[in-house]
């Protein structure tokens, strides 16, 4: 039996895709798997889905829908799984952001959208193949993984998953800042440009629905799956490339906590706290006293909960003082300490035998590009600035 393939030029180009999008995949669950990595499995998944996603349009392209057992195969396999997209991209946001997250029996909840078509594919088979052994559902000879009514469902399904990735990357991001002094360090820079991308999809998928009049029609839909296919590639190397800097995120010195676990917790800005206005003052001056004279700012990997045992008390009423008290995060309120150190060797001219970053890391920094954002944030000048204003 002999299984053409047309290499024309537009099953040619989805084919490349396709076929990197499946080894990333393979490599991606092949990461998981060995450093026991949930974030890599995740995006495995995704990244198999995005490759079955342009699989049918693929094979069209290739004639594999014209005629004979192609057609009647791939007609009822559910190449598109746009139900299980979103989910998939969420759990892999969290994955990423909270290396303890696990999924929970509520969570299958999140799955339940997939699994009814799925049942609901395999009675459109049994029904057309099994039992009248001919087209009852695919009367219409249409293909029901492109039907409309599917890929606005899938998009709004898609769309509402978005909102809760983006929701969870932003707790986030409020709580390494509220937990760490090396904050930036922490937040991926990946997982914002993956949302992006995420998004692009998204909107792409809307503008050529709307400009595109006739977008029923088969062959009208190629440039939607052809830009499709190059954010989803951006996906694939990018994503591969993020799980690589992670494994090797055990070599570095940095030290790597889950800011959503309870050993971190912290008051939110403007809740009520049993602490008064006399403890307030107290834990003020010897949270000040405990940064000027042990210089706990110096250390590039200083944490909430560090500076809480150091003081004998607890992460929740430290943070309590330095929102309430001080009106700042705890990222920010340690990154003062370390610009005033840094502006006073400055005043005392260390400038002309060190180098500005070494004076920075002296002071626990721990990069020029986190020290130049922090002293421009606190003192509206550049380093450079600031140094030709002190001659």
């Amino acid at each position: 039996m002999d299984f053409p393939f047309s290499f024309n030029q537009k099953s040619a180009l989805l084919l490349i895709f396709f076929f990197h999008g499946m080894v990333f995949s393979f490599l991606l669950l092949r990461k998981g798997l060995i450093h026991n990595n949930r974030a890599s499995k995740w995006l495995s998944l995704l990244l198999f889905l995005y490759a079955m996603y342009i699989a049918p349009y693929m094979l069209g392209y290739a004639n594999w829908y014209d005629s004979g057992w192609t057609r009647e195969t791939l007609f009822f396999v559910p190449f598109m799984q746009v139900l299980l997209i979103g989910p998939v991209v969420y759990f892999y946001t969290k994955s990423l952001l909270n290396n303890s997250f696990k999924l929970t029996k509520v969570a299958y909840l999140h799955f339940v959208p997939a699994v009814l078509y799925m049942i609901y594919s395999v009675i459109v088979f049994i029904t057309d193949k099994l039992i009248l052994d001919t087209y009852y559902f695919y009367a219409d000879n249409r293909d029901k993984d492109m039907a409309n009514w599917y890929q606005v469902v899938g998009l709004i399904s898609m769309v509402f998953y978005l909102v809760l990735s983006l929701r969870y990357y932003f707790d986030y991001k409020k709580l390494v800042f509220d937990k760490v002094s090396y904050a930036e360090s922490l937040l991926f820079k990946w997982i914002r440009n993956f949302m992006i991308a995420f998004l692009a999809i998204l909107i792409l998928r809307v503008v050529f629905f709307i400009t595109n009049p006739e977008w029923g029609n088969f062959g009208s839909q190629f440039w939607h799956y052809i830009a499709f296919s190059f954010v989803f590639y951006y996906v694939a190397v990018t994503g591969y490339s993020n799980i690589i800097k992670q494994t090797a995120l055990s070599s570095e010195k940095l030290k790597v906590i889950n800011v959503f676990d309870d050993e971190y917790s912290v008051s939110k800005t403007g809740s009520k706290t049993n602490t008064t206005e006399l403890d307030n003052l107290k834990w003020k001056a010897e949270l000040s006293n405990l940064m000027v004279e042990k210089h706990l700012f110096e250390n590039p990997r200083l944490t909430l909960s560090d500076v809480a045992t150091e003081l004998g008390t607890t992460t929740k009423t430290v943070s309590s003082v330095v929102n309430s008290v001080f009106n700042m995060n705890f990222n920010d309120f340690v990154n003062h300490y370390r610009i005033e150190a840094i502006k006073e060797k400055l005043q005392k001219g260390e400038q002309s035998t060190s180098t500005l970053l070494g004076i920075a890391l002296d002071c626990g920094f721990n990069s020029k590009a986190t020290f130049n954002r922090a002293f421009k944030k606190s003192t509206s000048l550049s380093p450079k600035d600031y140094i030709e204003k002190l001659s």
